[in-house]
């Protein structure tokens, strides 16, 4: 083999390495950037119930800004839910009454939650007969679903519920679905550290009864 043989296959393999490395740090950098985007920036989240339902259905596919309510310090090792410290946010905002957002739920902080924001700090709350009242006046939702008659049995806190002063760096909320949704008023008050992001906009949906994909909530903005 003469040398300018040798010298080419030396350059070949210089060039493989060459291309190796360019695909494995551009893979790096993809993750990082992914990972970042999901940390601080933007998540996706699946809907598993129908506690929220007719504004989200199961099956759909959500995206939820991380960075409305504040910038969340990383505290858990991803993928594993292990937290390493108390939470710490910067630049706290606090969510207003009708906002739809995802929340660590307080009972078992692995698993998230999506509810709507009905009482914020202050706001003195109950429920008579499925009629929410805050500060002494009816508070109209037009995205409340009620598919059943008010309970007269003093042990359902669906119905008849309160009146409970919301403290202070706290949230009351509830699902839309009103009778399928276990919410503030079974569990209590929200912290707002526990509060992962606003919800934003379907980005893709699945009925899995039909097995069939739901075009027309494709890009619904969520409100």
């Amino acid at each position: 083999m003469t040398n300018n043989s040798l010298e080419n296959i030396k350059d070949i393999n210089k060039k493989r390495k060459s291309i190796a490395r360019e695909y494995a740090e551009a893979i790096f950098i993809a993750l990082l950037l992914a990972l970042f985007i999901r940390t601080f920036v933007i998540q996706a989240f699946k809907i598993p119930s129908g506690s929220m339902e007719d504004t989200l259905l199961i099956g759909d596919h959500i995206l939820v800004s991380k960075f409305a309510y504040g910038n969340h310090i990383p505290n858990e090792i991803p993928f594993f839910n292990i937290k390493l410290f108390d939470d710490i946010i910067l630049f706290p905002k606090l969510p207003e009454r009708g906002d739809i957002i995802v929340f660590k739920y307080p009972k078992d902080e692995s698993r998230d939650f999506i509810k709507r924001v009905i009482g914020i700090p202050g706001d003195l709350l109950e429920v008579k007969h499925q009629k929410v009242i805050i500060n002494g006046k009816p508070y109209v939702d037009p995205f409340a679903r009620h598919i059943e008659s008010p309970s007269d049995s003093p042990l359902v806190p669906r119905d008849d519920f309160g009146p409970v002063l919301v403290p202070d760096g706290h949230l009351f909320m509830m699902g839309d679905n009103r009778e399928n949704s276990q919410d503030s008023r079974y569990w209590g008050f929200l912290d707002s550290n526990k509060v992962r992001g606003k919800a934003l906009v379907i980005y893709w949906s699945w009925n899995q009864l039909e097995s069939w994909v739901r075009f027309e909530r494709f890009g619904k903005i969520l409100e």
